[in-house]
């Protein structure tokens, strides 16, 4: 089916008579969609087809509270530039505001578990498909280079090359970590074979800081925050930078304009001018991923 035979999202709302905001909760519901460049599409016949056998929706307000409180707009993630540039387009585009909360990429998997939070940060494996037994949604922001960060004048062209040096690294449940520990792995090193001194740091800033400060000699980080403190990097691994959330949330006021604000020409040109970065599909929106829920 060519693109021009598919619905937009608009055309798609006025067939279900819903508000076009509302599609993204049918997403998450199982709405049938792709993407054809930055947009949603949809055809006509499975629109109606899937709409035909849904069954009847619940009353707009429930007569018992819902099993589990909702999740403060709140958004857990490693603070890395991609998280600054949203956050800053968000206010700019006057879009509803989100919170943030520094974590990790297990921690804040966790919070979202818990429903502390509604958007986690998630990169350096494959994501789950479904979360405490609810579907996940995954919002696409970017791909990025991650590695060692290191001056000039520390010179590294190999992993070899951290032999007694002091590096800042990050906590085990770290994304970065699993691509440092495999590709030492892959070496055939290890930080006792390379006399390595470690310490650890909460986020990729502090730990590229902290080797501009002289505190350490290079440290696990992304090419983006080494690009921007002048530092080079000796790449270890390419990953995709997610957000993930409960897909019945799609539909949140604060959750449609993330998307608006990911999907928008003014974010993805502040992408492109960072070093290590692949704006290409940010904001594509997929829940049809990871292993079957158990």
């Amino acid at each position: 089916m060519a693109p021009d035979d598919l619905l937009k999202t608009a055309e798609v709302a006025k067939l279900l008579r819903v508000h076009p905001k509302h599609v993204y909760r049918l997403i998450g519901q199982g709405l049938p969609t792709r993407r054809v460049g930055g947009e949603w599409r949809f055809a006509r016949e499975e629109v109606l087809a899937w709409s035909a056998g849904r069954r009847r929706p619940p009353p707009a307000v429930p007569a018992t509270p819902p099993a589990r409180a909702l999740s403060p707009p709140l958004l857990g993630a490693n603070g890395d530039v991609v998280v600054e540039l949203l956050l800053d387009q968000i206010v700019a585009q006057e879009r509803p505001l989100l919170g943030f909360v520094q974590s990790d990429r297990s921690t804040a998997l966790a919070l979202l578990g818990r429903h502390e939070i509604l958007l986690a940060g998630f990169h350096g494996e494959a994501p789950p498909a479904s979360l405490a037994a609810e579907r996940l949604a995954r919002i696409h922001l970017v791909r990025r280079e991650v590695g060692i960060a290191h001056p000039a004048a520390v010179p590294m062209k190999g992993l070899k090359d951290l032999a007694r040096r002091h590096l800042a690294t990050r906590p085990p449940t770290a994304g970065v970590r699993a691509h440092f520990d495999r590709a030492l792995a892959e070496a055939r090193l290890t930080p006792t074979s390379l006399g390595l001194r470690q310490t650890v740091f909460d986020s990729h800033r502090e730990a590229a800081c902290a080797v501009a400060r002289g505190q350490v000699d290079a440290a696990l980080t992304t090419r983006a925050w080494a690009d921007r403190l002048g530092l080079r990097l000796l790449a270890v691994a390419e990953e995709s930078y997610d957000l993930l959330l409960f897909a019945d949330r799609l539909g949140d006021r604060p959750v449609v304009g993330l998307c608006e604000v990911v999907q928008s020409r003014a974010f993805r040109a502040a992408l492109a001018q960072v070093a290590g970065y692949d704006p290409r599909d940010a904001g594509a929106i997929r829940y049809d991923f990871g292993p079957p829920a158990p």
